[in-house]
């Protein structure tokens, strides 16, 4: 068997790349009745023009939390739009509140689960880049196949990046930076950078969470390697 083989984790049913937390209140409805609508994206395939009312490089941040990196890279890159893919509400309806705060207008958001969402409704090539940031770091081994980056999730993100299109993640917890380091390195389509922390993402959620605890951030940049000529 190939290491590929070895180490990837196919999506299958009962296994979640997120912990399920469904509970909810009547601040946080008011906020998805009210803000969603003009925010979600339309069902059927992802046509970001549509989506946005413009043309532009498509950031996508993959569980964005309470929205503090999405709505923070939204306003340092208004020439950027930026879809928010988050599983749970009570996050979602914090950021739709908070992007409205801070008016701004280039974030859009998708509620459901990530893979499912980009494996069937977002074009090949169309994505400038996509972050992820402090997902669930399913630090014990026998949950690693818990843990988004697999083989399979690389080989779609791949699919999805444009020419120059560039993956971003953030982890405060060593397992999983070790995860991914040891995924890329089987996977051979990708080149990994160890990076310094964007000085647009603020220190809020997890990071600040991590920090407080004293583990180290890393943040890891992949580049797809593509076929020269």
């Amino acid at each position: 068997m190939s290491i590929r083989k070895q180490l990837d984790h196919a999506p299958r049913p009962g296994v979640r790349t997120f912990t399920p937390r469904w509970r909810t209140s009547p601040l946080t409805a008011e906020r998805m009745e009210r803000l969603l609508p003009e925010a979600q994206v339309p069902e059927g395939p992802l046509d970001p023009a549509a989506a946005f009312g413009r043309r532009a490089p498509l950031v996508v941040e993959i569980g964005s939390g309470h929205g503090a990196a999405a709505i923070a890279y939204a306003a340092a890159h208004p020439e950027h739009d930026l879809l928010a893919l988050e599983v749970h509400v009570p996050g979602v309806a914090r950021m739709l509140a908070a992007a409205e705060v801070a008016g701004v207008t280039n974030v859009r958001v998708h509620r459901g689960d990530a893979l499912p969402f980009l494996d069937e409704r977002v074009a090949a090539g169309s994505v400038s880049a996509v972050h992820l940031f402090f997902p669930d770091p399913w630090p014990k081994k026998k949950h690693a196949k818990r843990r988004f980056i697999q083989q399979h999730t690389l080989d779609l993100l791949l699919r999805l990046l444009d020419e120059d299109g560039v993956l971003r993640i953030a982890t405060d917890h060593d397992v999983y930076a070790e995860h991914v380091l040891e995924q890329v390195a089987a996977h051979g389509g990708w080149s990994v950078h160890s990076t310094s922390r964007p000085t647009w993402r603020p220190t809020d959620g997890f990071e600040a969470k991590g920090l407080r605890a004293g583990r180290t951030i890393t943040d890891l940049t992949l580049v797809a390697l593509r076929p020269v000529g």
